[in-house]
Order: structure tokens, then C-alpha cells, then sequence
């Protein structure tokens, strides 16, 4: 049997917690990095298509709502958006609209309310998500 010295063990597991640590952290880049999120094609919302995702009244004129993995905006008066809850830095989830913007709590990136990069580090606009005003109810397509 061979014997490995405890302080060679225990700096082998330290050296593995510490890669773990760094490749989690790191989260791919917008330059190409290996564990960035795959390109996709206009995400799916969280309800299907012709379901009611909010009502008209739910989404303020100069602002928006996330329902979901919908962002519902409306820029301006009766003009109703829909895009990916989903950041397109790293793929985080987008936790709320204010002052204007739709912000990320990951990495601080802000798009306008048309989906536009308002702050980076993100560089690539929010994806679109299919919706129509269906009487009062804001559904997805």
C-alpha cells in the first residue's frame, strides 16, 4: 500500500477547490469565452403562446414588468415590447425595471426599454419575445 502524506492531500484539494472556484467565477466572456451561454433564436416565454402574460394595466407607460422570463416594457404610451428575462452577458436572470431601465444584479449591465445595451458589460441587445395586445391582456405569440 502507498502511502500519501496528509499535507500533500490536503494541498491537492485545495489546489482543486481553487480551479473550481475560478472557472465558476469567470462565466465565460464576450470575447469568446468557452462557458458563455449558447447563441438561441428568440426564447420561449414561461407560458404558451396565446396566453396571457400581464395585463395592459400591469405595465407602465416609461417602464415594464418581468413576468417570468418575459420582460414586458412600454416605452411609450400603447407601444408594448417583450424580450428575454435573461441577460445576454452571462445569462443571468433580470430583476427589475427602474429609472427607465431593465437592470441585471450580476454584473451591473442595463438596457433601455427597448432592449437596447443602455450599460455594459454587456455588449448584445436583449432578445425579442413574440407578443400582441389581445383586448386588456398582453399575450405571447
Amino acid at each position: 500500500m502507498v502511502m500519501v502524506p496528509r499535507k500533500t492531500v490536503l494541498a491537492g484539494a485545495g489546489v482543486g477547490l481553487a480551479a473550481a472556484a475560478v472557472a465558476a467565477c469567470s462565466g465565460g466572456s464576450e470575447s469568446g469565452g468557452s462557458s458563455a451561454p449558447p447563441e438561441s433564436s428568440a426564447p420561449e416565454s414561461s407560458k404558451p403562446a396565446g396566453e396571457a402574460l400581464a395585463t395592459t394595466a400591469e405595465v407602465p407607460v416609461g417602464s415594464g414588468v418581468i413576468v417570468g422570463e418575459v420582460v414586458l416594457t412600454q416605452p411609450v404610451a400603447g407601444d408594448y415590447k417583450g424580450f428575454s428575462a435573461v441577460c445576454t452577458h452571462t445569462g443571468c436572470l433580470l430583476n427589475e425595471v427602474a429609472d427607465g431601465t431593465i437592470n441585471c444584479p450580476c454584473h451591473g449591465s442595463k438596457f433601455s426599454l427597448d432592449g437596447a445595451v443602455a450599460n455594459g458589460p454587456a455588449s448584445r441587445p436583449l432578445e425579442p419575445v413574440a407578443i400582441r395586445v389581445q383586448g386588456d391582456s398582453i399575450v405571447a405569440e
